[in-house]
């Protein structure tokens, strides 16, 4: 993420709002910071909070920022953020995936919402444009779907053999839910000659038997659909994939750290080895 870039969409939203309601709001600016997950990156917060700091804004004396995360559940987003609407803030930042940014654009159509995305926002009707979004809403996106590609290729490149590959979803993700219904992946690998498996889990009871279920159906290697629920679990879910032998490709490279396969995402190659992956993950990659 370019911190500049993403602190001049926020300035930008703030900016176009109704003087009316910015003589509304009280003295000191609020941010509301609304995430699906069970706290904020860290780099991100920390981009964040230095851009807003450049901008003359210091969290806690000049600008107060509401945090809100859902914990992993999808289902509580829509109270969060009507929460901040209740609240009155200047805006809405959201973070890691569409869903909380639905959310928020579902909660008001006045406060400017600002988010940061994986997916595309237009496929998933976030937005109607891309270069003009519409709406109280603007952000960036990381077009993070257009990588699956790059990580099948990768785990072809391991195991040649490959003959059935595993896709895990959370269908509680509306983004994953689209995926679902439309079928991604089914065409791209019988393309290939690939037979494809899908299971399914929104909650962190689930991604056990999910896992084990794939291991019944032998199949040669996983293909993870990047979710807010495999993150904020992510030991849990590298420690069922090592006991069910799951051959799991993730999209960061904290994964590998934690045991799977391989993490490719928005970053250079690390070979394993290095101090980022531990000497059990030998033969692993990150990204």
């Amino acid at each position: 993420m370019r911190r500049r870039e993403f602190i001049t969409l926020l300035s930008s939203a703030a900016a176009g709002w109704p003087l009316a309601a910015r003589a509304q709001q009280p003295a000191m600016p609020v941010i509301g910071w609304l995430e699906s997950g069970t706290g904020p990156s860290p780099p991100f917060a920390a981009a964040f909070e230095a851009g807003l700091k450049e901008m003359g804004y210091v969290p806690g004396q000049s600008v107060a920022i509401e945090y809100r995360f859902a914990q992993g559940r999808y289902e509580r987003l829509p109270a969060l953020a009507a929460d901040l609407v209740e609240r009155k803030v200047s805006v809405i930042v959201t973070f890691s995936n569409g869903d909380a940014a639905r959310a928020a654009k579902e909660a008001t159509s006045v406060i400017p919402i600002v988010f940061l995305v994986g997916d595309n926002p237009l496929a998933s009707k976030l937005v109607t444009s891309l270069n003009r979004p519409g709406g109280n809403i603007t952000g960036i996106t990381l077009f993070g779907q257009e990588l699956h590609g790059k990580r099948v290729e990768m785990l072809l490149e391991l195991r040649p053999n490959t003959k059935t590959i595993g896709v895990l979803w959370n269908p509680k993700n509306q983004s994953h839910a689209l995926g679902i219904k439309t079928g991604a992946f089914d065409k791209w690998a019988q393309a290939r000659g690939l037979a494809i498996e899908h299971a399914y889990a929104s909650a962190e009871d689930e991604i056990e038997p999910a896992l084990a279920g794939l291991e019944q159906k032998h199949i040669d290697a996983l293909l993870v659909v990047p979710d807010t629920l495999w993150s904020t679990h992510r030991e849990r879910f590298a420690a069922a994939a090592v006991r069910h032998g799951v051959a799991a490709v993730l999209f960061n490279r904290e994964f590998v750290v934690a045991g799977c396969l391989i993490g490719y995402g928005r970053r250079r190659w690390i070979p394993a080895g290095r101090q980022l992956c531990r000497p059990a993950a030998k033969g692993r990659k990150a990204w």
